[in-house]
């Protein structure tokens, strides 16, 4: 494979995508249902693409097979905890739709704010997403500069990628909004899966089939077929990694903020069922990678070029290589948009719009469009460090999200959940998973997403207990939700 080739494989899927995300304007986006919510006009398989390719980001093709390749099968069972997660779509999803229907909330802070009656509370939510989802965006970024790195022998440099992904990941945004974004997702989604599949199967085939491959690893690297295997993954190290990503259909509001999306309760089924789908696919595929680069390159100075490895060696046809290394590119580039697109509008309806009183919708579209490029160079700035290992990067960033989960969890079951108690957990826990990330502490063995969401709870709890509800508010949250799920049904 040579580097004229991954350039153009570049241009080529930039070009399309940019005729595709032209093609998904709509109408003039004029307000911040419309760039940011499509209108909340999404198809169920729009929907389902769209959040597959958003969510299975650089982190898989590149991350997880890292991850195996560095621990082995435990790897498997780590990304399939992530997988029970989204089932909590499926019991919280209707519920985020029907408010957020009801209520014309843009972003899942606004809806809290809104919940317990205090928009500090939004302010502070949104603030605490951008410290920690600025890192993930990083994460993304630096997938794409290691898998160009690593194909072209250092040819393309990391920065060079970095700086590729960024600038494109700001296009995208800017064409249509989110509606750019979920068209060019669905695109690179259908790409990803199918190209990235048959390199499995051509992988397996040159290593001799399935039995021969996977008794080549038991003989080689009989480790890497159990768990805890070789050492990496100690009981503690998988239920610090696998709580935060078991919650992350929660936590991460550029997921959360796509169920307000969809057009109908229905679409927002079919989003689930396929993203389901989708997912398990994909799992197996990134670890098959992991493992197909143990044993094809057993001594790899960084796990995170095992896949840049795999694509770019003889047993993969060169043109074929090119084809999912910019499927993958695709994927960070979608991930990265989408936190763009969020996190700008957190920024725009959450912050600016608690401290610039009676700012207007059209007014908010602006400044949200204003922050992306900032949120882009923060997180360029981030990758550029080259911290290492992408998939305990990414499940880092995840881990500081987890003290919003409890005050999300108490917003539809919890009557006696108020604002003191969301404000305490939040800005209390996050600074403390904040100083355990950034000194390395894990007091008692724990990581500092178990230490995050253990004590977002008991303050959230505690404080609320003591403090005064906004029962009426709770009341009607519930009510509309028990009638609208009825109708639906």
């Amino acid at each position: 494979m040579t580097t004229a080739m991954v350039w153009w494989g570049i241009v080529i899927y930039i070009l399309i995508a940019l005729f595709i995300a032209y093609l998904s304007r709509s109408g003039k986006q004029t307000n911040m249902g419309s760039y940011f919510l499509g209108d909340r006009k999404m198809g169920g398989i729009v929907s389902a693409l769209s959040y597959s390719a958003t969510t299975y980001s650089a982190f898989m093709l590149v991350g997880l097979a890292g991850l195996t390749y560095n621990g082995g099968v435990g790897a498997l069972g780590f990304e399939l905890i992530y997988l029970m997660g989204v089932s909590l779509v499926a019991f919280f999803g209707p519920r985020f739709w029907v408010v957020g229907k009801k209520y014309g909330y843009i972003t899942p802070s606004e809806m809290l704010g809104d919940r317990y009656e205090n928009r500090l509370v939004a302010v502070v939510v949104s603030i605490t997403s951008c410290l920690f989802l600025i890192p993930y965006s990083a994460v993304q970024l630096s997938g794409v500069g290691y898998l160009l790195q690593g194909m072209t022998n250092n040819e393309i440099s990391y920065t060079t990628g970095v700086v590729i992904a960024t600038v494109v990941a700001i296009i995208f945004s800017y064409i249509a909004g989110i509606r750019s974004v979920a068209w060019t997702d669905s695109l690179q989604a259908i790409f990803m899966i199918i190209t990235s599949t048959i390199v499995v199967l051509i992988l397996v085939h040159s290593l001799g089939g399935f039995n021969e491959f996977f008794g080549t690893i038991e003989t080689e690297r009989p480790n890497h077929l159990t768990v805890p295997g070789n050492g990496f993954w100690s009981f503690v190290t998988f239920l610090g990694m696998t709580i935060p990503w078991f919650f992350f259909s929660l936590s991460n509001p550029q997921v959360s903020q796509r169920l307000y999306m969809p057009a109908s309760l229905k679409s927002l089924r079919t989003m689930l069922m396929g993203f389901m789908i989708f997912g398990l696919i994909y799992t197996l595929v990134a670890v098959m990678w992991g493992f197909s680069a143990v044993v094809m390159f057993p001594n790899l100075e960084k796990a995170d070029l095992a896949t840049p490895m795999v694509l770019s060696s003889d047993a993969v046809p060169p043109i074929l290589g090119v084809i999912v290394m910019v499927g993958i590119v695709a994927a960070a580039i979608s991930t990265i948009d989408s936190i763009l697109l969020t996190l700008s509008s957190l920024f725009a309806r959450d912050v600016y719009g608690h401290f610039k009183k009676g700012s207007t919708d059209a007014m908010q579209l602006r400044v949200g469009k204003i922050v992306i490029p900032i949120i882009a160079v923060l997180a360029y700035l981030f990758a550029e460090l080259e911290l290492d290992l992408i998939a305990v990067l990414s499940v880092a960033s995840s881990a500081g999200l987890l003290v919003v989960v409890p005050s999300i969890i108490g917003t539809f079951f919890w009557k006696r959940g108020t604002a003191a108690g969301v404000l305490t957990s939040v800005i209390v826990s996050g600074l403390i998973v904040i100083i355990l990330e950034l000194f390395k502490l894990k007091p008692l063995g724990l990581a500092s997403g178990m230490w995050g969401i253990t004590i977002s709870t008991i303050l959230f709890i505690g404080v609320s207990l003591i403090t005064k509800a906004p029962e009426q508010k709770a009341n009607e949250f519930i009510d509309v939700i028990r009638i609208e799920l009825k109708k639906s049904k």
